[in-house]
């Protein structure tokens, strides 16, 4: 049994997961895609605490990434090393040239995504042509966008719900997801 199934079955039963010998793992389990004006200090950056206390390797770019980095690189390189992929978009999502790549390549990697619409409905995530991306960039967001729309997610008012609520709601879909993964894979 790999450690990542371990974990999950020691998050379900309340125990510690077992030491193990030099296990190689992915860059991440699950990297959080989020518009950092809108969401870094809420939802982002509490699913991705309230996941690595569980003892889970979330990806989220204030976190992970050190001076000296390359941003596209290792951006890029987590994404295609996670095995979910949460997207919490939010009313300034679709104005940032990089939350529409991270979409988008978790989009053509096939990756599971778990929506968190915050602050916005799926139907007014809406892709602009400002003119500072390729007609195949505009077309590649807009898929990604539509994708992703169209995915059931969870829908978070910020001025009426409560942050916990919707920080454990997404942290258990994620686990559920990772654990279906692992199944799906094997030992």
């Amino acid at each position: 049994m790999n450690i990542l199934k371990r974990q999950l079955i020691s998050h379900r039963s309340g125990t510690p997961p077992p030491m193990t010998n030099k296990v190689i793992r992915p860059a991440c389990d699950v990297f959080i895609n989020h518009r950092g004006i809108d969401t870094k200090r809420t939802v982002a950056s509490l699913l991705y605490d309230h996941l690595a206390r569980l003892g889970f390797r979330p990806f989220l770019d204030n976190k992970n990434m050190k001076p000296g980095d390359k941003l596209f690189e290792k951006i890029d390189h987590a994404i295609k090393g996670c095995k979910v992929g949460v997207a919490v978009f939010s009313p300034r999502y679709c104005e940032s040239y990089f939350c529409l790549h991270e979409l988008t390549l978790i989009m053509e990697s096939k990756k599971k995504v778990i929506p968190i619409f915050c602050d916005i409905k799926p139907s007014e995530l809406r892709v602009v042509d400002n003119g500072t991306c390729t007609q195949m960039e505009i077309q590649r967001f807009k898929a990604a966008i539509e994708e992703a729309k169209y995915t059931v997610g969870l829908t978070f008012d910020s001025l009426k719900g409560n942050w916990s609520d919707v920080v454990n709601s997404a942290a258990d879909i994620v686990i559920d997801s990772l654990m279906e993964i692992e199944d799906e894979n094997g030992p």
